[in-house]
Order: structure tokens, then sequence, then C-alpha cells
């Protein structure tokens, strides 16, 4: 019983969730959606993302100080494959924002008090295991091209990868494959955590609803991993800092792209708790320091 609802939710048989064809108009409004979200719980989307610079930074000296150099790229740039699970405290905000409720940094973490989370625990992990795999071809890409001894320094392995043919050639091969494990990401993500979120279907039905929107939309979603990998390039381009505002910002619009794509229903909708009313001060932390952020 407990592996049937892991897999199809609450249902008896698998729900069929209908899906719609979109456009760039609507990748657009998702993303002036995802921002506006952004704008009105600014404090509560930065103290849920601080880590992702922080983790940029923590790569980087271990990478700078234990001779990981090569593997430092192939993390930084994985990290965006598992985002859809990452993000799930900013998918729940914008739902409630949606909702008309009430909206704090603590509801962020309602979401691990959903009857749904077995089965979102259960994608996370699958994202966890393309992740891994990533970076072990990646490590394989620069051991085919340039062996197992590490690099001297900084400066050589630079020099190495970006001035000799052999270090051009990796670079195409391995952003060549990191392109198609983005695209399994994809494919596999991009609706699936946030109908978890909103409707207990299972974590099979969620998976293939999000293979069948993308192959109802193959330009619109190939034009949204675009926009995804833009931004989050240039959010990591300042020492990662300008992730504490993309990643809240994408986080936010993909709710509104999951809106967008998949037809509200009548199916079944996961159990989500519900946090006894009054002062959380602690809970709220940052985000109560702000008296634009304080209840009335």
């Amino acid at each position: 019983m407990a592996h049937s609802h892991l897999l199809l939710g609450a249902g008896a048989e698998p729900a069929h969730i209908a899906v719609r064809r979109i456009g760039v108009a609507d990748l657009k409004d998702a993303l002036r959606k995802g921002f506006d979200d952004f704008l009105a719980m600014p404090t509560h989307a930065m103290f849920l993302c601080i880590v992702y610079p922080l983790a940029g930074l923590l790569l980087a000296r271990l990478a700078f100080g234990y001779s990981v150099l090569p593997l430092l790229y192939p993390i930084a740039t994985g990290f965006a494959l598992v985002g859809p699970f990452a993000a799930l405290g900013l998918y729940e905000m914008s739902r409630r924002r949606e909702a008309g409720q009430p909206v704090s940094a603590a509801n962020a973490f309602d979401v691990l008090e959903s009857s749904s989370i077995g089965a979102i625990a259960a994608l996370g992990l699958l994202l966890l295991a393309v992740f891994g795999i990533w970076v072990m071809v990646a490590n394989a890409v620069y051991i085919g091209f340039f062996g197992y001894a590490p690099p001297a320094s900084i400066e050589s392995f630079v020099r190495n990868v970006l001035t000799t043919e052999a270090g051009w050639d990796m670079i195409v091969v391995g952003n060549l494959v990191g392109f198609c494990f983005a695209v399994i990401v994809l494919t596999i993500g991009v609706v699936s955590f946030t109908l978890l979120l909103d409707r207990d279907v299972g974590a099979a039905v969620a998976l293939l609803t999000s293979i069948r929107a993308v192959a109802a939309n193959p330009l619109a979603m190939a034009l949204w991993g675009f926009i995804v990998a833009a931004l989050l390039i240039l959010g990591s381009l300042p020492f990662f800092l300008g992730l504490t505002v993309v990643m809240p910002v994408l986080g936010h619009a993909t709710w509104h792209l999951y809106r967008k794509v998949v037809e509200s229903d009548a199916s079944p909708r996961p159990d989500h708790w519900r946090r006894p009313a009054g002062k959380r001060y602690a809970a709220d932390f940052p985000a109560n320091l702000f008296p634009w952020s304080r209840e009335k």
C-alpha cells in the first residue's frame, strides 16, 4: 500500500494529468510572476538561497586547496541538476502566496509535512544520483584528455585548458556531455516536483507528466532550459553572489510555469500541515529584522 501511494499517489489508478501547450509569452509571464514573488518576499527567498553562494565559495576553496581543480566546474554547474529539488521551499512559498495565504520563511519547510514527501524524496534521490554520475563522467572526460596526474598549480591548469588543443577539445566534449545531462534533468524535473507539491499523484505519475510536458512543448522547454542556464551563469560570475537573486526568481518562476503547463483539476491534493497561528520570531529570522516584513 505504501509503495502504491509512493508511485501513484492517493488514486487507485495512475492519474491522467492534462498538459497544455505554451509559448514564449507564457515563459515571459512565468518569469515576471517569479520576479514579483521575489519582490514580495525578498528577505525570505534570499535567506533560503544564501546557501548557494556559500556552497560555491566553499567549493572554490576546496578546489584551490586540495587539488581537485578539474572537478570545480563540473560540481559548480552540476548544482543546476539538483535545482528542481533544492527549490522546493520556493515553490511552497509561491503556492501559498498564489492561494492568498500568509507566507513566512518557516512556511518553506512545510513541504516536509506534506503527504507527498515520500514521492518528492524519491525523485530528489534520482536527481542526486544523476548529479553524482555527471561528476564521475566529467572526471573521466578530464582524465581522457590530461591523464591522472593532478595539475601542478592553478596557473598550469588554466593554461592547459585554455591554451592547448586538448583543453579546447575537453571543453567541447565536456559541455556536450553536460548538455545531455541537463536535458535529462529538464525532462524529468520541469514540473514533477511542483506537481507533487500541488497534487497527491505519486512519483511515477509526476515523472511521466513532466516527460509529457516536455514532449508537448519541445521548443518552449528548450528555451526555458536556455534561460535557466544563462541566468545561472550570470548569477555565478560575481563570486556566486548573484545566485541570491537568480535562484529565488527561477524557483518562484518554476511554480508559475507549472501552473501554465499543467491544467487544474479535482485530483486529490496532498495534506499540507498548518502551523499554529502566532508569533514565530526565531522561525522568521532574519526576515523579521526588516520593518516591511513584519505583521501589521
